[in-house]
């Protein structure tokens, strides 16, 4: 009984021997690793031989893929080769395994792999000289010629190369990853990119199982160039409906959509990258995680991530402002004696929250009250700054406004209506609120005050 299980266990293994020889190298040992978004997860490692090499062998279903070569430190990676046609093959390099100087044998694909990359490591360096020699007058024709040759030559080698009868992984992800071209009938190609981007990842025919493709560099690298590059400037009504297509594409892959959410939601979350890319975290929240459509999520994570939607939903831009009561220097008791932060004649009101003991929020109070200042005998301020003092220490509070004669409205201490950290999600200083004449939120982010009146201009215009 025990053999049988035994010969269960063991039907998609195979015997593998995979010897490396880098001159040069000083590992004691070395990893093989798989890519898993920008890491690499040991899966097998070898110590150096007598003579110097690395040999990786045993019985093991390895799967079809691009893996690395990992130093001892486990950090950093020598080089990238493929376990595809074979699971028996030797390669020699030198210690940083560069693939001109890379031979193999037992393995046709990784051979081809890494003649191909050569031919364009050298290629590429071949067009670095000629972009120099493009910059002198006196050799720019001829260089210019020289480069379109190079071009023509590179092209018609990929052609010839790219597209082997027998597929190999290497060349297949090649292909596969490549982007979709956009069509010259197209008017708005950025448009026609961003929507067609994942249509080969999703095609009918896929080099590897859907789930052996996380283990590529290629999708990680997709990925970023998407969110991070096509993306990076879009607004956050846009990315939300990106997010919601790809997520319909994968469909009911639970591990590819944990792959993909557990790339983007940290990078969304309390972004200060861009303005109102908080609301694409909190679209993530709702309608994906708190809907229990996450179930890798643990039920600790869905309470935190439950607790913080509820407060940054509060601060989004959109949402109606929560009406603030404070006491003022004065520092008064009585709620009466207290000031609102929406009652003012003037058409704006940005809460400015501060602390007087952070350094950045100094430079910054200071610019707003040149701008501030500025403006009190002007015909018109568009206007009121709310400043809330973030400091628990109302004496250092008070002093810090005295000496600086902040002439805006100044409030701050323990008496308040409602804990305003939690109505405008306010998590550090400073922190900048912009309301309109509805009170309404506008502006969540600390933006420049040199380019704070232009702010408003320009929202106005928008709204006109």
């Amino acid at each position: 009984m025990a053999m049988l299980l035994a010969a269960c266990l063991d039907a998609g293994a195979q015997q593998y021997k995979i010897e490396f020889r880098l001159e040069g190298a000083t590992d004691s040992v070395l990893y093989i690793a798989r890519h898993f978004r920008d890491q690499l997860q040991v899966v097998d490692s070898a110590r150096a031989g007598k003579d110097g090499s690395y040999v990786f062998k045993g019985k093991k279903a390895w799967s079809r893929n691009i893996y690395a070569l990992v130093h001892q430190d486990k950090e950093k990676a020598i080089g990238d080769f493929a376990i595809d046609d074979s699971r028996q093959f030797t390669i020699t390099a030198d210690a940083k395994m560069t693939p001109s100087t890379v031979k193999v044998k037992g393995s046709e694909a990784n051979s081809r792999m890494f003649s191909y990359i050569a031919r364009w490591n050298d290629a590429k360096q071949r067009r670095a000289d000629i972009e120099k020699r493009k910059k002198n007058a006196a050799t720019k024709e001829r260089a210019e010629k020289e480069e379109q040759a190079l071009l023509d030559e590179m092209k018609a080698y990929d052609d010839e190369v790219r597209h082997p009868k027998k597929s190999q992984v290497f060349f297949d992800l090649l292909n596969y990853f490549d982007d979709t071209d956009v069509p010259d009938t197209v008017t708005d190609k950025p448009y026609w990119f961003r929507t067609h981007y994942w249509d080969r990842l999703f095609s009918v025919k896929t080099p590897l199982p859907m789930a052996e493709m996380r283990y590529t560099p290629n999708l990680y690298n997709k990925l970023n160039y998407f969110f991070y590059g096509q993306l990076y400037h879009a607004d956050s009504d846009t990315i939300i409906k990106e997010i919601d297509r790809l997520a319909a594409r994968i469909g009911n892959d639970t591990a590819m959509l944990h792959y993909v959410f557990d790339h983007i939601e940290p990078r969304y979350f309390r972004s200060t990258r861009n303005i109102g890319w908080d609301a694409v975290w909190c679209h993530l929240a709702s309608e994906y995680y708190l809907k229990g459509r996450c179930p890798w999520a643990k039920e600790s994570t869905l309470y935190t991530m439950e607790f913080n939607y509820k407060r940054i939903r509060q601060s989004l831009i959109g949402a109606h402002g929560q009406e603030l009561w404070m006491a003022d220097t004065n520092q008064s008791d009585n709620p009466d004696d207290w000031i609102s932060s929406h009652r003012f004649p003037t058409k704006y009101v940005i809460l400015w929250f501060w602390d007087p003991d952070c350094h950045h929020c100094q430079e910054q109070s200071a610019e707003l009250k040149t701008l501030y200042d500025s403006l009190l005998t002007a015909p018109y301020r568009p206007f009121e700054v709310y400043a809330v003092g973030y400091e628990s220490d109302v004496a250092k509070w008070k002093k810090y406004v005295r000496e600086h004669d902040f002439r805006w409205v100044n409030v701050g201490g323990p008496n308040v209506n409602i804990d305003y950290q939690e109505a405008y999600n306010v998590h550090g200083a400073p922190t900048m609120i912009i309301l309109n004449e509805k009170r309404d939120i506008i502006m969540n982010k600390v933006i420049p005050i040199k380019s704070l009146l232009g702010f408003l201009k320009e929202y106005e215009k928008k709204r006109k």
